[in-house]
């Protein structure tokens, strides 16, 4: 524990001296590569509708507004609406994500927030729900920049068929299973509807705490930027061991704002997305 309390303000004092700009170049911990986050154009919320709830709405069914592939500038067209859903078409090539697919973002980050959709995976499906990401670039050895996967820099909501995907039986106690977050913390109690039906999921976000809900249910709880979100980290397949860049962008997801993007993923399969709507807290 001595060790990740360390690791934890030596990666905070790190980050702290990142310039700002379009992208800003992230000076590296021992071990990890060099590293650029993108800050790229943001959309302006009050362009977006605003309901009864008080939530903004991102995603209205007649409208992709807002919307863009991670690390590009537009929607991949393998993003459509369908029956007033943000729907996927599945590739069949699992995160072998091909060119007119790949995750995708609303372009806009945010800090403290609660979060509400309504989701739909095809059988034997895989998708996920990202929270606070950013974009995140390195060079291969030739000097050619690419992006890092999304999920590298920010937690993850599963979305799963569990009665038919593999990874249900996979991680730890359940915790690639949906609702949970990803091989960290399982939900519980888990109350996923089938594939084929229509689930709820709810995220909140706010000073670092976090609470997951599916369908109307807390799942589970935890709390960023601690210790025990560190550990948490050491024992999944992000440790600093195991993926030194993911470990370090998890430690300090958000970055020194603590913010970031909603975006959901290319898994290759079939899913459904709508209702999507955020409510921002100070």
């Amino acid at each position: 524990m001595k060790k990740a309390i360390l690791f934890t303000a030596a990666i905070a004092m790190i980050l702290s001296m990142a310039s700002c700009g379009k992208k800003a170049q992230e000076p590296v911990a021992p071990g990890v590569p060099e590293y650029t986050v993108v800050e790229a154009p943001q959309v302006d919320l009050s362009e977006f509708p605003v309901d009864e709830d008080g939530y903004i709405v991102l995603f209205d069914g007649s409208s992709t507004k807002g919307w863009r592939g991670y690390g590009k500038e537009n929607l991949p067209s393998r993003w459509t609406i369908e029956d007033g859903c943000l729907k996927f078409s599945g590739t069949g090539t699992g995160e072998g994500q091909t060119g007119e697919g790949g995750d995708v973002i609303f372009a806009h980050q945010f800090k403290n927030f609660t979060l509400e959709m309504d989701w739909k995976i095809s059988k034997g499906g895989n998708s996920g729900i990202f929270y606070l990401a950013k974009e995140v670039t390195t060079k291969d050895e030739n000097g050619n920049e690419g992006y890092e996967p999304i999920y590298i820099s920010c937690p993850e909501y599963q979305v799963l068929d569990n009665a038919n995907h593999p990874d249900a039986l996979l991680g730890v106690d359940g915790n690639r299973m949906s609702a949970s977050l990803y091989d960290m913390i399982p939900a519980v109690p888990q109350n996923q509807n089938p594939y084929g039906e229509w689930n709820k999921c709810k995220i909140l976000v706010y000073k670092g705490t976090v609470v997951h809900f599916q369908n109307d249910e807390k799942v589970l709880e935890y709390h960023l930027w601690t210790p025990q979100w560190t550990e948490m980290l050491q024992n999944s397949k992000f440790s600093e061991k195991n993926w030194p860049l993911a470990f370090v962008l998890l430690n300090n997801c958000g970055g020194e704002n603590h913010e970031g993007y909603i975006g959901m993923q290319d898994h290759g399969d079939d899913v459904w997305y709508r209702n999507i709507r955020i409510k921002v807290m100070e």
